[in-house]
């Protein structure tokens, strides 16, 4: 075989490998670049439609919960026999009907609405626990109202704390998830 003609051909099978193998790579780069946006894009869902606003209620909830203790005099509303008094039962009621429960349903509708944006395979327990003690004591705050059923004006159960942390925690790892991500797509890109 002519030397020229051997030389020239292996130019163009070393050329081909190399556009293969170059196309091989970026064809790699962006799928997982392609990869890394999908979940960026569900991270940032999860974040504006769900972990942010329920964050905030969270964070909103406490401090009118510490509002209405510094207004009552009280660092906690019931505990043991330390009943309130008519003053601060009216108090209390007033509370519960225009901060409290319209609070709470704003968190439940949320959770009800955005259900899929939540973090894992299931639904944490806390979050349970919540829905629980919000919809044990809307409807015998409701009984009461409508029906004159007595009862200790408050929900069976003690407000679920883990609720709020694990609202918190998970706002906070998605927000570092989506850093990461973000970093991961720009870093494809360059």
């Amino acid at each position: 075989m002519d030397p020229a003609l051997l030389a020239t051909l292996i130019a163009a099978v070393v050329t081909a490998g190399g556009w293969l193998a170059n196309h091989a790579l970026a064809t790699r780069a962006d799928r997982r670049r392609k990869e890394h946006e999908a979940r960026l894009a569900h991270v940032e869902k999860q974040l504006e439609q769900l972990y942010g606003p329920l964050v905030f209620l969270v964070q909103e909830g406490r401090s009118a919960f510490h509002d209405f203790c510094d207004t009552l005099g009280r660092s906690v509303v019931f505990e043991g026999d330390d009943s309130l008094t008519p003053e601060q039962l009216e108090l209390w009621l007033f509370w519960v009907d225009h901060e409290f429960l319209p609070h709470n349903k704003a968190v439940q509708d949320l959770l009800s609405a955005k259900a899929h944006l939540i973090v894992g395979a299931r639904i944490p327990d806390s979050f349970m626990a919540f829905i629980d003690y919000h919809n044990s004591w809307r409807v015998t705050h409701l009984r009461w109202k409508e029906q004159g059923v007595a009862y200790s004006w408050h929900a069976k159960a003690n407000y679920p704390r883990q609720f709020e942390q694990d609202v918190i925690e998970s706002f906070e790892r998605l927000k570092n998830l989506q850093v990461q991500l973000a970093g991961l797509v720009r870093g494809i890109e360059a």
